[in-house]
């Protein structure tokens, strides 16, 4: 596919500022854009998207972590046209064979043994779903949750969600005792070392649970956290919880709706870094196994997966258009290696960006008075921290200027972070990403980086 003509950063036509001023008049206050000047993608291949002026990007975000494979992958896009061209919704009142198809793989991958699943449409439905579960299974509403989390915008997930900025009502049916351990360089734990803070967090779970009842449902964690800012707790940390939990019969659901399908690189699911203990009693997923089709669901034991005493059916999960998606993507991500590839190119893009960051000198010798407090991340999912700059202080000013200086140089990337700040870039290219696409977009990002530096500090040295 060629690109269209590229017009000046910046400008904008006046077809598009219609479309913007329609979308104000029409949609939610609360439905955030990105940009000053929000953009209109209209069609993407490989890791880049066009806007509606014909700009080329280089996607680091993938349509928050959903494009997992790549634009128009063609494997999908000829599955999503066949099976369309057959029946394009039946519901689960039917047998289905791509949802049947799917499970059984989603089943031998999970580590789950004997496992069932249960497809929905989305992330947040998934979760939904999986506290449901556990709730009724353990007949109970009580529900930990780690601090600085994020599990959805349905009135459940809202209820356990631990990050303020994503938790727009206090009112919920779920009592939920929020732990320690999913941030593991602030709060009161991070001067320790990783075993002492792993020791640290063991112990305060244990004193919550001594002041809770005696028959909690289950913790339900992102083994790294996604709207968090891509923060994550030492490897076991959630094996030594495990363990504890399990001597109280809390299940523990591992949220693996960013994480999962290998894009961490070192694991196929974020919860392996955390196996000591065995596997988690339910997982949750979405996102990238759609590569943009709506697809999400639980993977359970099936004794927990069948304590459901009541009818209950899904209209649109598990629809033969996006299970045939889902199947050809999951096919072409385990040929291909793609986990294989999140993990080399994203080492190498891990290590551009921690050579931006570092603090390397002006011309003449003088240091520079860096914005980036932090780069972390697995595999294609890196995220950097920003401040005010010679603080600790988070910057959400920071963060918005290198994403537009990131956008004016042909790069999308996102925003999270927690205390009601989007002070930390989130990174996540499609896994199908180059070395040297890697390359171009951490020099972009670096050029970004140097211009949020330049802004807030008036080109002043320390």
């Amino acid at each position: 596919m060629s690109a269209r003509p590229e017009p000046s950063p910046g400008t904008r036509t006046d077809v598009h500022r219609e479309l913007h001023a329609r979308h104000q008049a029409v949609l939610p206050d609360w439905l955030a854009l990105y940009y000053a000047e929000p953009l209109e993608l209209t069609h993407g291949e490989g890791r880049h998207v066009w806007d509606a002026e014909g700009r080329r990007y280089l996607d680091f975000f993938g349509g928050i972590l959903t494009t997992m494979t790549a634009h128009a992958l063609p494997e999908v896009t000829k599955a999503v046209a066949e099976q369309a061209g057959r029946v394009l919704h039946t519901s689960t009142l039917y047998l289905n064979r791509p949802m049947v198809e799917l499970a059984e793989r989603i089943a031998a991958l999970s580590g789950i043994p004997d496992a069932r699943v249960f497809f929905t449409t989305s992330g947040t439905e998934a979760n939904d779903a999986a506290l449901l579960l556990a709730t009724t299974y353990r007949r109970s509403n009580q529900v930990l949750a780690m601090r600085n989390s994020y599990h959805g915008r349905s009135f459940s997930t809202v209820g356990i969600t631990g990050n303020r900025s994503w938790s727009p009502t206090s009112l919920s049916p779920l009592q939920t005792l929020y732990i320690h351990g999913s941030v593991r360089s602030r709060g009161p734990f991070a001067h320790l070392d990783d075993a002492e803070f792993i020791e640290a967090c063991v112990a305060d779970l244990a004193d919550m649970l001594g002041q809770a009842r005696s028959d909690v449902a289950a913790l339900i964690a992102e083994p790294v956290q996604g709207v968090g800012g891509f923060t994550s707790p030492p490897d076991g940390l959630y094996a030594a919880f495990r363990e504890l939990l399990q001597q109280h019969g809390i299940l523990w659901i591992s949220d693996e709706v960013q994480t999962g399908w290998g894009r961490t690189g070192d694991h196929f699911w974020g919860w392996q870094a955390h196996g000591a203990a065995g596997p988690p009693d339910m997982l949750t997923f979405a996102k990238g196994i759609g590569n943009g089709m709506s697809v999400g669901g639980v993977v359970a034991r099936a004794e927990i997966m069948n304590c459901l005493d009541a009818n209950s059916i899904s209209t649109f999960g598990g629809s033969p258009v996006t299970m045939a998606a889902a199947n050809a993507n999951l096919g072409y991500l385990l040929e291909h290696d793609l986990q294989g590839n999140a993990r080399r190119v994203g080492g190498l893009l891990l290590e551009r960006l921690r050579a931006a960051a570092s603090p390397s000198l002006r011309p003449g010798g003088t240091p520079r008075l860096g914005v980036v407090r932090e780069v972390r991340g697995r595999g294609l999912m890196a995220g950097v921290e920003l401040v005010v700059p010679g603080t600790d202080e988070p910057s959400p000013e920071a963060a918005s200027i290198v994403l537009e200086a990131a956008r004016e140089g042909g790069v999308l990337i996102g925003k999270g972070g927690g205390h009601s700040t989007s002070s930390v870039l989130r990174i996540a290219p499609p896994l199908t990403l180059t070395v040297a696409e890697a390359e171009e977009g951490a020099a972009v990002l670096e050029s970004a980086l140097r211009t949020a530096e330049s802004e807030l500090t008036g080109g002043q040295s320390v």
